[in-house]
């Protein structure tokens, strides 16, 4: 007898960064967002860091700490100590075997653990329970990342599984990945959001890690493909970074013939993710720029607007009037 069974769908597992529900900021209606783990870029400006590395890992929130001592005394690794002023926990990473033991004996939450391993059915189990605010306010799931594309087997699972249930699927990516990978998730998509993150090659190579090149072919050929989504551009606008006229210029040159594109979002830039670098012992690496202005995303918007001959332009998902 064959004790074998081919593996289903629902078998497949995968590494999930966390789950949030209500988000309205993240596709049509009340969305659940899927948020995966690792990402094959490194764009200075991530304000999710521990969505970089693909497998789970630990944080320290030292502001939470009262310096109990008991992620010590029960590391099985020996991996933790003080340092000389008694207020802080290192980690001696060469021992640490990201057991996790010490985020589970921690009383005050200062040791944090960032993502996990779940099957699509048990994220199913997680988008399911939303089901009913989907039907009501048009929404559904969108995976996110990190970047979903580095687990292409699983993200094709789970969006033929959402499909059974009649959820509206939207999947959210840089576009960094061969086109044989991309092409078998297209006719499972209701929406699609690229982030476009730089324009210009040179720069987008030195500030994310890669080159765009292989991201603007698979926006041309996501575009030109029979299947039947959604299409929408996604920039995080960051003050002397990626805001030129010639990088809002060349990106509008480059968008406007595109067919299934339905808006261009621009994203302002924020630094909510500044915390977890604190708490993943990583430098923030854009320290020095600040948040802009409402009147300077409008600007931008505008400008482009000029050059995109007609392509709608929302910031932060509020609509720009020419």
């Amino acid at each position: 007898m064959n004790n074998h069974t081919k593996e289903t769908d629902g078998d497949h597992t995968g590494r999930v960064l966390r789950i949030e529900r209500a988000s309205i900021h993240d596709g049509l209606g009340l969305r659940t967002v899927v948020f995966l783990k690792g990402c094959p870029l490194r764009c200075r400006w991530c304000s999710t860091p521990e969505s970089q590395n693909p497998l789970p890992e630990k944080g320290y929130a030292q502001e939470r700490c009262t310096q109990c001592g008991l992620c010590m005394e029960n590391c099985p690794q020996g991996a933790l100590s003080f340092d000389e002023a008694g207020k802080n926990v290192l980690t001696d990473r060469e021992k640490c075997v990201n057991c996790f033991e010490c985020v589970r004996i921690c009383p005050s939450g200062a040791m944090k653990s960032y993502g996990t391993f779940m099957t699509v059915n048990d994220v199913v189990r997680e988008v399911e329970k939303d089901a009913v605010f989907y039907f009501h306010s048009g929404g559904g799931i969108t995976i996110s990342g990190g970047e979903p594309l580095d687990q292409p087997e699983f993200v094709q699972a789970l969006l033929r599984e959402c499909r059974k249930h009649g959820f509206h699927r939207a999947l959210e990516t840089s576009f960094f990945a061969r086109w044989e990978i991309i092409e078998p998730l297209l006719p499972l998509l209701n929406l699609l959001y690229v982030d476009m993150k730089h324009s210009i090659p040179k720069d987008h190579h030195r500030l994310t890690g890669v080159d765009n090149s292989l991201i603007l072919e698979n926006i041309i050929k996501a575009d030109a493909s029979e299947y039947d989504f959604d299409l929408i551009i996604r920039t995080p606008l960051i003050p002397g970074i990626n805001d030129s006229e010639e990088a809002l210029t060349e990106a509008a040159v480059f968008l406007k013939g595109l067919e299934k594109l339905k808006e261009v979002e621009f994203l302002a830039y924020h630094r909510l993710g500044t915390d977890t670098y604190a708490h993943l012992g990583i430098p923030y690496p854009l320290n020095e720029i600040k948040s802009p202005s409402r009147d300077f995303m409008l600007s931008k918007a505008r400008f482009f607007m000029s050059k995109a001959q007609g392509i709608p332009v929302v910031i932060n998902g509020v609509p720009v009037n020419p």
